[in-house]
């Protein structure tokens, strides 16, 4: 499958090539096989990447870059079916701030274009997912501001300032799934969910106790949200 900037139509001229190579179970797939067509590169073992990026390659074809993603299809339909009935978790995965819902390789093959081999689902935005997500993002984000108030008295910039991050992309996810859209990484997240005003904030956090009180105002009423109080 093709997926990515490339496959709905957002690419840069420098944008890479992203593919996806789907299997049922470990035991049906081989990344030796992609090692094996000789392009420079790096390519993974299956389950390297950590439980939601399975694995995958990073190549280097006649100049082109070309990233490949390894997606184990029992695991994603489980996934999808996990969505259609409202549930998701959010997992720990490398080069993902907030974590990864598991419903993001299940967006990816609502997008994608198939290349060749077997159809693959296409699934819709499910109606139940729609009506879970967004609270629950959203709980996230306020607690990511509770903790960034805390942060700022303190005086500990990157604390505080990594706090609001994930307050502003948590509250993104909440925006994206209201409107049944999906999220497939947390590149431009915050443009699509039109929370562009976090960034001047976010640029310039400040140092002192008092700039970065005054951070966590600004952020949280660019998204729209309180800090979750406790007491």
């Amino acid at each position: 499958m093709l997926g990515g900037s490339r496959a709905d139509v957002t690419a840069r001229p420098d944008s890479d090539w992203d593919l996806g190579v789907y299997y049922r179970g470990p035991a049906s797939f081989d990344p030796a096989a992609v090692r094996d067509l000789g392009h420079a590169g790096y390519v993974s073992a299956l389950g390297e990447w950590g439980p939601i990026v399975d694995g995958g390659a990073w190549l280097t074809v006649d100049g082109t870059a070309v990233d490949v993603l390894f997606r184990d299809l029992d695991v994603v339909e489980g996934w999808l079916a996990d969505a259609e009935a409202g549930r998701y978790a959010v997992l720990d995965q490398n080069g993902y701030l907030v974590g990864a819902p598991t419903y993001l390789p299940v967006g990816e093959l609502a997008g994608c274009r198939h290349l060749g081999g077997a159809e693959l689902p296409r699934p819709a935005f499910p109606e139940r997912l729609a009506a879970t997500a967004p609270g629950r993002w959203e709980g996230r984000a306020s607690v990511a501001l509770l903790f960034a108030e805390g942060h700022a008295r303190s005086g500990d910039a990157v604390a505080c300032a990594g706090m609001l991050a994930a307050a502003a992309l948590c509250a993104a996810h909440a925006r994206l799934t209201a409107r049944r859209e999906w999220a497939r990484n947390e590149k431009r997240l915050i443009a699509r969910a039109g929370l562009g005003a976090v960034q001047p904030s976010l640029a310039r956090p400040g140092a002192t106790a008092a700039e970065l009180t005054a951070t966590v105002a600004a952020v949280g009423t660019a998204l729209g949200l309180e800090a979750l109080r406790v007491r």
